[in-house]
This record gives C-alpha cells, sequence and structure tokens, in this order.
C-alpha cells in the first residue's frame, strides 16, 4: 500500500494583541501598507513590531499601552504582527528577535530603540526624538545645560530668516543621528539664538557648533575642514565627546558589553534607583560632583562654576555675584596657572633604613619674558620626561642621609628659553609626622634651605602624586587628600559607571550586595586584571564624600581596602559531618588559623570526577585522628580565593601542614586518587621533622596511628583478595561463553553455506522459469494473430450467409409464383424441375461449406483453449 501524507494543519488567523479600547492601533494581520499610509499623516510615529507568542513581546504590551495613554494626542502608535506568514509585515521585515520598536520623525527614520523595555524609558526616548533639540534662551540656562555629565553640543542660529535660517535644518537632523546612533541618548543638542548667550561660548558667527567637554578642552566644529551636514556633525560630536560617566544597561541577552567595559581598566559599578522622567535626581547630581572632580586635572573657572552650579541647584545659576571672569567659557582652558607635578623618590641610603628623599618635581612657566596664550593640552608627557632626564642627572645633590628641610633648586628646559624645572625634595620617615600633617603643608614649611644652585622657588601650588605620598609615608591620612584631579594623579584610574538598580539589581547581588536591603543603592570596584573587586560598605550612605573616600582608598598605591569574596549562601554547617565544607568566609579560621593538619579538596557541582572522590573523602575522614587532622571541601563556583590559591584543575588536592600552613604541599597528578595513595601523601608530609621533639606521648599516638594504618591497608588486602578470587570466576565464566560463542559462531557459518548453495539453486530455477515465461507469451502472441485471422473469416462468412439467405428467399418467392401462374404450361415442367434440381444442390452445397467453417472455427477456439 502506498505512504499516508502527512497532514499539515493550517495556522489559526490571528487575533487582536492589543485591547479594541487601547490607543495603540494594532494591526494584527500584518498590514504594513496600511501603516505605512498612516505615517504619512503624522509627525511622530511609534511602531511596535511583535509576534503573539513572544513572551517578551507580551510583557512589553502593557508598557507600551502605558506610554500611548500619556503620549497618544502627540504620536500615532501602530502596533505590526510580523509573525503571521501571509501578512505583508512578514515577508518584507526579517526580524532576528521580538519586540523591536522604529520611531519615525516625519520622513526621518527608522530610529530603533534598544533600551529596557520600560515605560519610562521609552517615554523618555519617544520624549527625545519629539523634541531633539534643547531651546537655551538664558545665561542661565546655558550653564544649567553645560554642567549636565552628558555631552552637550550647542549651535547658534539666529532666527531673522524666514523660514530658518541657513545650516539649522542640518543640525537638526544630525540630533536625530546621534538618536539613531546611540539609544541611550547620550549626547544633548541644544540650539541658542540669542547672540549675546551665544558669545559666552564664543560662537560668533550663525550656523557654527559647539562641543562642551568638563576635563578637556571645548571644541568648535571645523566647517572649513569638514562638510557641514547632519552625518559629519554626528560623527564629529560622537568621536570628541567626553564620557565622565556612562549608562550601563544590559539587554538581558548573550552580550559582551560588560567583558568590553571591564577590559578597558578598573571600573567603578554605582547602582542607583533612577526615573528618567523625575525633574530632578539629587543623587545623580552627587555623583556628577564627584566625576567632575575627580576628573578635574586643571583649574579652570569654567569648570569650577559647572561644579557649583552642580553642587548648589538651589542657586541660581549665574548669579550676579559671579564675575565676568566666570561667564567667559571661551576661557575654559587657557594654560593653567599652577604647575604639573610629579612625585620622585631617591633610594634608600641604606638596604635596611626606612628613609627616603621624596622630590616634588615641578613644570613652571618663567615670570619675565612669555609666549603669546595658545591652547594646548596641560602636563605635557615630553615634558615631564625631560624634566626627570635632567633630575636624574642631578640628583646627588639632594642626596641626604636625614634633612629637616626642604631643598628647592631649579634646572632650565632643553626645549624651551621659557620654562624651567622645579624639585624640592625633603627626607622622609615613619616617625616624621610633622611633614605629612596636611596636604597643603607638605611642601611648606617655614624652614627652606638653598641648593647649591642658590635658588629659591615657592611650591604653594605643588601637589604631589598621591600614591608615591602615600607609599612611602604610609601614616598619611588618607581623608586629608583632595580628590579634585586625582584621575591624573594615579596609575590607578577607574571608569565610572552607572546602573539603574531598578532593573539590573541581580549584577548588585552578583558583585556582594545585600538582597534584604530595601534601599536599593550600592557601589563596587571592579579590578579585571588583578581580578578583585571592593564592595562599598552598604551600611554607609551612597553620598558624594562616601564615593570620594571609596575612591581614594582605592586610588593609594597599598590599597587599605579588604578584597571582596564571593561566598556560597547555601551552605550550612553541620558537626556531624565527616568532611567540612569550607566557604570564602570561613577559608581562613579553617585552613589557616586551625591547629590540624587540613586535607582540602577543591571541586565543582559539574566536575563528575570529583564526585566520584567523595566516598574516598568520607573513608579518609572517618580513619584520620579528628583532633589532628581536617578533611575538608570547597566549591570554587560558588566561592573566590586568594590568588595564591587558585587553580585551573578540578580536583584539586592540597594538604596544609600543621604549624607551616605556608608549606602547602599539591597531590600529585599523575598518582591516582585512591586511599592508599592518600594516607601515603598525608603520612609523608605531616611526618617532617618539627622544632619540637616527639614525647612518648607523641610516640605512642603515632604508633596507634600506625597500626591503624596497618589494620586498615590489611582489611583493604583482604578485600582485594576477595575481588580477584570474583574476578577470577568471572574471568572462567567469561570462557565456557566465549567457546560457546564460538561453537554458535561456526553453526552459523554452516548455514550460511547451505543458504548460499540454496541461493545459488533458486537463482538458476529462477532463470529458467525466465526463459519458459519468455517462450510460452511469445507462443501466445501467434496464437492471438491466428485467433484475430479466423475472427475475420467468420465476420466474412456471416456476411455471404446473410446474402444466401435473402437470395433463397427471393429465388422461394419467384419459384412460388411461377407455379401458381405456369400450373397449366406442362410442357415447361421438366425444365423447371431441372431449374429447382440445380437450385436445391447450390444451396445444399453452399450451406455445407458454411458447416465446414464452423467446424473449423470450433477446431481453433477448443484448441486455443487447450494451449491455454
Amino acid at each position: 500500500c502506498s505512504r499516508a501524507k502527512d497532514v499539515t494543519m493550517p495556522a489559526k488567523l490571528p487575533v487582536n494583541f492589543f485591547s479594541t479600547r487601547s490607543p495603540v492601533i494594532d494591526l494584527f494581520r500584518g498590514q504594513l501598507d496600511y501603516a505605512d499610509q498612516l505615517r504619512q499623516d503624522s509627525e511622530i510615529v511609534l511602531y511596535f513590531f511583535y509576534a503573539p507568542w513572544c513572551g517578551q513581546s507580551i510583557a512589553a504590551r502593557g508598557e507600551i499601552e502605558h506610554v500611548a495613554s500619556r503620549l497618544s494626542d502627540q504620536v500615532l502608535f501602530v502596533a505590526v504582527n510580523c509573525w503571521w506568514n501571509q501578512g505583508k509585515c512578514r515577508k518584507q521585515k526579517h526580524f532576528f528577535y521580538f519586540p523591536v520598536i522604529h520611531l519615525y520623525h516625519q520622513s526621518f527614520g527608522p530610529i530603533e530603540y534598544k533600551g529596557p523595555m520600560s515605560a519610562v524609558y521609552i517615554e523618555k526616548f519617544v520624549r527625545r526624538v519629539m523634541t531633539p533639540l534643547l531651546y537655551i534662551s538664558s545665561r542661565s540656562k546655558l550653564l544649567d545645560f553645560l554642567s549636565n555629565y552628558e555631552p552637550g553640543v550647542v549651535g547658534f542660529f539666529e532666527f531673522n530668516a524666514s523660514p530658518q535660517p541657513p545650516g539649522y535644518l542640518t543640525f537638526f537632523t544630525s540630533a536625530l543621528h546621534s538618536l539613531k546612533k546611540d539609544y541611550l541618548g547620550t549626547i544633548r543638542f541644544g540650539v541658542v539664538t540669542d547672540k549675546r548667550v551665544a558669545e559666552e561660548i564664543s560662537l560668533v558667527h550663525s550656523g557654527s557648533v559647539y562641543l562642551h567637554r568638563h576635563a578637556n578642552t571645548s571644541l568648535i566644529y571645523p566647517k572649513d575642514i569638514m562638510n557641514f551636514t547632519a552625518e559629519n556633525i554626528c560623527k564629529w560630536a560622537l568621536e570628541n565627546r567626553e564620557m565622565l560617566i556612562r549608562w550601563l544597561r544590559p539587554h538581558g541577552g548573550k552580550s559582551l558589553l560588560l567583558n568590553n567595559e571591564l577590559k578597558k581598566g578598573p571600573a567603578l559599578l554605582i547602582f542607583i534607583p533612577y526615573n528618567p522622567l523625575a525633574e530632578i535626581h539629587p543623587l545623580l547630581d552627587e555623583i556628577t560632583k564627584v566625576a567632575l572632580e575627580y576628573h578635574k586635572c586643571n583649574k579652570s573657572q569654567a569648570a569650577e562654576a559647572c561644579l557649583q552650579h552642580v553642587g548648589d541647584s538651589d542657586s541660581p545659576a549665574f548669579d550676579s555675584s559671579v564675575t565676568d571672569a566666570h561667564l567667559k567659557f571661551s576661557e575654559t582652558f587657557p594654560i593653567a596657572k599652577y604647575p604639573c607635578c610629579n612625585t620622585v623618590v631617591l633610594p634608600q641610603w641604606h638596604s635596611i633604613s626606612r628613609t627616603h628623599n621624596v622630590c616634588e618635581l615641578c613644570v613652571n612657566q618663567t615670570l619675565g619674558v612669555k609666549p603669546n596664550k595658545v591652547h594646548v593640552p596641560h602636563c605635557n608627557f615630553l615634558e615631564i620626561e625631560a624634566a626627570l632626564d635632567s633630575f636624574y642627572l642631578q640628583e646627588h645633590t639632594f642626596f641626604q642621609v636625614i634633612s629637616n628641610t626642604i631643598e628647592c633648586s631649579n634646572f632650565l628646559s632643553f626645549y624651551s628659553p621659557f620654562s624651567y624645572y622645579t624639585a624640592c625634595c625633603r627626607t622622609v620617615n615613619r616617625h616624621f609626622l610633622s611633614f605629612i600633617s596636611s596636604e597643603k603643608t607638605i611642601f611648606q614649611t617655614p624652614k627652606v634651605a638653598f641648593s647649591s644652585h642658590g635658588k629659591k622657588d615657592s611650591t604653594q601650588f605643588s601637589i604631589p602624586h598621591i600614591e608615591d605620598r602615600n607609599c612611602f609615608i604610609p601614616d598619611l591620612n588618607i581623608s586629608s587628600m583632595n580628590i579634585t584631579g586625582l584621575s591624573c594623579r594615579t596609575n590607578k584610574t577607574l571608569n565610572l559607571y552607572l546602573l539603574d538598580s531598578n532593573l539590573f539589581w541581580i549584577y548588585a547581588e552578583r558583585l556582594g550586595a545585600s538582597r534584604s536591603t530595601h534601599l536599593k543603592e550600592f557601589a563596587a570596584i571592579v579590578d579585571l586584571k588583578e581580578e578583585v573587586h571592593y564592595v562599598l560598605d552598604q551600611n554607609q550612605s551612597l553620598v558624594g564624600p562616601t564615593l570620594e573616600n571609596f575612591i581614594k582608598n582605592f586610588s593609594v598605591l597599598y590599597s587599605p581596602l579588604k578584597r571582596h569574596l564571593v561566598d556560597d549562601p547555601s551552605v550550612h554547617f553541620q558537626e556531624e559531618h565527616v568532611v567540612t565544607e569550607v566557604t570564602t568566609s570561613t577559608f581562613q579560621q579553617t585552613v589557616f588559623l586551625s591547629a590540624k593538619n587540613v586535607l582540602l579538596l577543591y571541586y565543582a557541582q559539574w566536575c563528575g570526577f570529583c564526585a566520584s572522590l567523595n566516598h574516598i573523602f568520607i573513608q579518609l575522614a572517618r580513619l584520620l585522628p579528628p583532633d589532628s587532622f581536617t578533611v575538608a571541601r570547597i566549591d570554587v563556583t560558588r566561592n573566590d580565593l586568594p590568588w595564591e590559591f587558585m587553580t585551573d584543575r578540578l580536583p584539586t588536592i592540597l594538604f596544609f601542614p600543621h604549624q607551616r600552613k605556608e608549606q602547602s604541599v599539591k597531590f600529585p597528578e599523575d598518582v591516582s586518587v585512591n586511599l592508599p595513595n592518600l594516607l601515603k601523601f598525608i603520612l609523608h608530609h605531616s611526618s617532617l621533622s618539627s622544632s619540637e621533639p616527639c614525647t612518648k606521648e607523641c610516640l605512642h599516638k603515632e604508633s596507634v596511628l600506625q597500626q591503624g594504618h596497618i589494620s586498615h591497608l590489611e582489611r583493604e588486602i583482604q578485600k582485594l583478595r576477595s575481588e580477584i578470587t570474583a574476578l577470577h570466576q568471572a574471568h572462567d565464566q567469561l570462557e565456557a561463553q566465549l567457546s560457546e560463542a564460538r561453537r554458535e559462531e561456526q553453526r552459523l557459518q554452516q548455514q550460511k553455506h547451505i543458504l548460499e548453495k540454496q541461493h545459488k539453486t533458486l537463482q538458476l530455477h529462477s532463470e529458467q522459469l525466465q526463459a519458459t515465461y519468455d517462450q510460452k507469451n511469445q507462443e501466445l502472441l501467434e496464437m492471438a494473430e491466428k485467433l484475430q485471422e479466423l475472427a475475420d473469416a467468420s465476420e466474412n462468412l456471416l456476411k455471404e450467409n446473410a446474402l444466401l439467405r435473402i437470395l433463397v428467399a427471393s429465388r422461394g418467392g419467384k419459384l412460388q409464383s411461377k407455379d401458381e401462374i405456369e400450373e397449366p404450361l406442362q410442357s415447361e415442367q421438366p425444365l423447371s424441375e431441372d431449374n429447382d434440381i440445380s437450385l436445391s444442390t447450390a444451396t445444399a452445397a453452399l450451406e455445407e461449406k458454411r458447416i465446414d467453417n464452423i467446424d473449423t472455427i470450433e477446431t481453433e477456439h477448443s484448441s486455443g483453449n487447450r494451449t491455454e
């Protein structure tokens, strides 16, 4: 029988995904052409492409409805089913995930939204698309715009032409391009129409664009180098923007976002509850102030004004008390008054001495002839390198055993006649506390000596390097440090990141945040290169001073921060367990501070071979005396370990001898892990010579232990012998089964040969039958041809018979009429009789011939039937 055909059930017709009372237009049949028609009549349109079965689409449905209920009078919300196979959306769009949100601003788009599927974030992004440019009408609004942590781009356009000034639409489109390339919207675009306000940021000509940066020189769009197009403006702003704080918003899927950011260097991750639609963010403003201070490597007046504005939100910006110098943003980054300084340390005068000569090396400009002001980066690396070279050539000038004075000297620059290098040195030791009383008086004492050069220099603006200062002055109070410009004065610069704790609190819990806390505020420093991270105490409020101390404690060379280790919260200790489960919090107490010999197993839940060792360790723990030995294990996937005890292979076994925990020994990897080998390993490394002689009691315990080991080994040997006997018996049974299998194989081979012979015989018989069949088939064909000929002859005879009957009937009629008419004519009687005789004779002859033909046909038919 033929195979049954596959039955496919047709897809059900789609139904409404949104409620009929929803402000969202639901095109549940994927009418993409109708959606395009609707877009022609609206200025702002949001497309929500969904799949009815998608859980994320179902979860985002309520969020979209909430946003639509608030903005439906300004934005058209259209939902399109992009999964139904008969719809145009499915045929024209090919999405790799659902839901997908696209926004259109008139003819510009699509602008894809890739942020969190939360109503507040979606509404914030829609409002950004609705008003991509912020109108700046006064100086106070300008300062408020520039003091934000996000980069700001300001365009100046004089609206004295109709309808728009030249370049305005291009600048407007560039703001939309930035939203299209960066969905987080980290660049804020503003427009100034007042010429007096524009002059505050050195914008004179209409159509100029200004990029504000806090820690670096602000830039003006170079029209003479780059064409004034929307794409170029957006690209220029994205390439030159300054990111003091960056928001991280993982999308929840597999991504390298965190890995790529953490590879850039140490990162400070700050989790705060954030509402994008809130008008004020006090905690964010406080964090912004800390970030600006941390990255402020110069002391520009404009940056200080921004900091003051961020720190004091109640006071009106650009108050009348603020001088004109504070208002001139054109002077944002001039050459600073303060020199660029670094700290160097001379070698110790003796190898066992704790005395150092600490020198502060600064790059100054002469007070005489000065070149014109040029905007160059401060703290040029080449100048610092040249100053160090000059200093090390003359370091013998400052080398003294102990000196209570500060010695200063000047060196001329090799590169510029207008610059010189200043070095002020002083001897420092642990007991010289007066030298480190405060940061402002480190290099300021009434007693200043002159060097051999005979020049005195004022170092009132000197800022020593925090790392070196704290390294060689360990008693320095860290809280007295100033965080201003700390990112430029330390080699442990932090990248600052913000995460919304309302969405990503699970990351904070993985870093060590408490799950029971109600206030979701948390901060942690992650150093991927050093494989450490530090957690800010959650008992402290997340405010500016707390963050500053946290950053300063990390920035010093020998950080006082305690490394945070992830513990396993699911482990509950029970005293009846013979194998101790060690966690991060109990590692120090169980292993290092214990007065016992410790055998520690590193394992993981996914390690199958580790699980196979459990019974061995249980037997070992029961065998060893509990007052002298501890058998423990630790799950390395749920617990962090100090770097010196990390391992890249599982399982790993370490033995920590009593009173020599620093001499831990690793179990050899090429030796089988079993009970006798573990006992030999422990006895070998626990019987090392100690500083105390063994007493009689010790010898007795040792003998008891050895006797116990011997008895245990004897029992193990007896078990092994019984196992060997069982193996011999199993071997004999297996041999018998193998011999039986061989005999069966021989029998099967004989049957195979017989079957092959039968197969050949049957094949020969089949060939003979085929030949006979072909012969009979040929005979049947010939017989069919003969039958066809007989059938044709029979048909002809039947026709002739019919004609004879007609002829006989007509002849009989004529004869009868003649008899009736010619009865009197006696003379003609003989002739009539002769005719009758001849006619009857002819008729009889024809009848005989017909009978012979019929007999012949019957004979042929009978012979044909017999052949068949």
